[in-house]
């Protein structure tokens, strides 16, 4: 392919002559796709704004990636891995065969040129997400005058904005959806050309929690999941790693506490945890007081005797040098801005009917509802300590609000009504209220899913901004690796576009969205993905984790 050594002074100035040029041509009829799903826009999430024509392109057979008068190196190689993973989708569902030499030449795409204005790769809370994606007409001979030698042109540029690769991996995931199978010259095809895409999330936390303490989910599988929530653009992978059943994960520090696993196979080195990202967010949880009674099986002291196992035993300093050995060995690994603490569901009644706790407890002048406080904030005080900052459930806010540290993200889950005491208190939220986005509740439709909005009267505009997202949340008692995405999906791609997509362009009415929903549903299908239909409740099945309910097609159940 031949490129011309133009210098990146001369790639911007041509970038902005095509801007003016596309907007004479958006002027003159393309038509706009600003709805939702209107003129055949299938997209999922729903971007910020949409524009396409009626045009078709082509894939070439040797489509490759370009960076001209891009600042981005890509040392890391994160770009040149997402391309890979774009093209093992897009020609993925068939074998693609088909010659396209053998095509109209104005009409083959031979490459993608990636322009990218950071040099920063850091993943990390808050990173700009945005891109602009432009899919030109062949037939459009202005567009030669950039002095790139390609057809399609994927940019990534807003006016006083840094953008990051994380960017160029969504618009990827974008451009992945407009591709598709050409039965009749078994080529991949782009309908619908030009494409004009500008895209950025309205919440920078879009959070899927698993739980691999109820039921082991091996690497693949989590690797599988953490695949199928980039296609739809979720960003955190909150990772419940330990509970009361179990304790699968290394810690270095204190070797002994992975003895809390099911079994010895049954396990996840650190070297497990540190592959567990590709482009996501790790969000790894360490619950603490309660739900800790596998921790003793290693360390049998740090329960309050063995007959009263669980929470943690707040009169033993060996307790606390155990959470920080562990928030040391998790600060190593796991480099996203939060780290949760959990904190939800403590019964401290082992607390009062163990001797020497109930004897520490009065030393202290405390009862037990304040030693629960003194766990929390000590567990916080170190985590902080380890350059993290902290997420807790709503149990420590509803109990003790004022005395969390400022640096405390309250997550919601009860139910409503909490995100709006938090921001007025001044704290950040994240919100997965269970009666709309817990996954394991198998008679919550999708529907409820998509209604379900975090800024639920919550007016100001100040106190708005301390919701920075939500989370769908698949508590693992009732899936392992044989159910899990089927469980997750198309429920959480519900959620997703009400975390993504403008509040303005979001539809009115579930019901609006349905066609959209099932085609990415099949989507995902086609991905390898075992994503559920959405039939609605019935007598014979449940909204999550459904089986098809007769023979049909997959864009019609």
């Amino acid at each position: 392919m031949w490129v011309l050594g133009v210098t990146e002074r001369r790639v911007m100035g041509a970038f902005w002559v095509l801007n003016l040029v596309l907007f004479l041509v958006q002027v003159v009829g393309i038509k706009g796709a600003h709805g939702i799903g209107e003129h055949g826009v299938r997209i999922w999430p729903m971007p910020l704004s949409v524009s396409h024509s009626h045009k078709s392109l082509y894939v070439g057979k040797d489509f490759k990636i370009m960076s001209q008068g891009s600042k981005y190196k890509d040392a890391s190689g994160i770009l040149k891995d997402g391309f890979s993973r774009f093209l093992a989708v897009v020609k993925g569902a068939h074998v693609v065969d088909g010659d396209t030499s053998k095509l109209d030449q104005s009409r083959v795409l031979q490459g993608l040129n990636v322009f990218i204005s950071s040099t920063k790769d850091e993943l990390q809370y808050g990173i700009d997400e945005s891109y602009k994606l432009l899919v030109p007409s062949p037939d459009k001979p202005t567009y030669a005058h950039l002095e790139v030698g390609l057809t399609i042109l994927f940019i990534l540029f807003a006016i006083n904005q840094a953008q990051t690769v994380y960017g160029a991996l969504h618009g990827l995931q974008t451009l992945s959806q407009l591709c598709q199978f050409n039965f009749s010259s078994r080529v991949i095809e782009i309908l619908m050309t030009p494409w004009i895409i500008n895209d950025q999330p309205r919440f920078s936390f879009r959070g899927l929690l698993i739980d691999t303490s109820r039921h082991y989910q091996p690497l693949p599988i989590i690797k599988n999941v953490i695949d199928s929530m980039a296609y739809a653009k979720l960003n955190v992978l909150h990772w419940h790693i330990v509970d009361t059943q179990s304790f699968p994960l290394e810690i270095p520090s204190y070797p002994k506490l992975w003895d809390g696993a099911y079994s010895t196979s049954e396990r996840y080195t650190m070297a497990d945890a540190a592959e567990i990202k590709r482009g996501i967010n790790v969000l790894a949880e360490l619950d603490v007081p309660g739900h800790a009674l596998s921790w003793g099986k290693g360390y049998p002291s740090l329960w309050p005797s063995k007959d009263c196992q669980e929470p943690l035993d707040v009169s033993n300093e060996f307790t606390f040098k155990v959470i920080d050995g562990i928030l040391s060995d998790f600060s190593k690994v796991f480099k996203y801005k939060f780290v949760h603490l959990g904190g939800d569901e403590v019964n401290t009644s082992c607390w009062t009917l163990t001797p020497h706790v109930s004897k520490w407890l009065k030393e202290h002048s405390m009862n037990e509802s304040q030693a629960y406080q003194y766990f929390v904030l000590q567990a916080q005080k170190i985590a902080l300590l380890h350059g993290y900052e902290i997420v807790n459930w709503e149990e420590t806010f509803n109990n003790f609000g004022n005395k969390l540290s400022p640096k405390t993200v309250v997550h919601n889950w009860l139910g409503g009504g909490v995100a709006q005491r938090v921001v007025a208190a001044g704290l950040r939220c994240i919100v997965s209220n269970q009666d709309k986005w817990y996954l394991d509740h198998l008679d919550t439709t999708w529907e409820q899913f998509y209604m379900n909005e975090p800024l639920t009267n919550i007016t100001k505009s100040e106190q708005q901004k301390l919701v920075i997202g939500g989370e769908v949340c698949m508590w693992g008692e009732t899936v392992d690796a044989s159910d899990i995405q089927q469980t997750i999906w198309p429920r959480a791609a519900a959620a997703a576009e009400r975390l993504w997509t403008p509040y303005d362009k979001l539809a009115k009415e579930a019901k609006q969205v349905t066609g959209r929903l099932a085609h990415f549903r099949c989507l995902l299908n086609q991905r390898g993905i075992a994503a559920a239909p959405l039939a609605a409740d019935t007598p014979l099945t449940q909204p999550g984790r459904s089986a098809p309910l007769e023979p049909g097609s997959c864009y019609l159940q």
